[in-house]
């Protein structure tokens, strides 16, 4: 006679964090230690109340009104995503 499998309904959650991408390594690094080996990385970018970088090419200045950044994402169960 087969066993029956008793699967448990665990809540998970998705944290979404969107840094810049300088600080990815030690991020990456911070969840590794805590026990976190995977997530998605995703390079995006967007505009808001801080403005892009001026650049000057040929004499003249132009602004960027996007800003590189890099977004993470990862699920963790429900009892740990305080």
């Amino acid at each position: 006679m087969a066993s029956k499998i008793n699967y448990t309904e665990e809540r998970m959650k998705k944290i979404e964090a969107i840094i810049r991408p300088e600080k990815f390594d030690t991020v990456r690094t911070a969840l590794h230690d805590a026990g976190y080996h995977g997530l998605t990385v995703t390079s995006v970018s967007g505009f808001g109340e801080q403005r892009g970088p001026v650049r000057i090419w040929r004499g003249r200045s132009f602004s960027s009104e996007s800003v590189q950044r890099t977004e993470l994402d990862i699920v963790v169960p429900d009892t740990e995503a305080d």
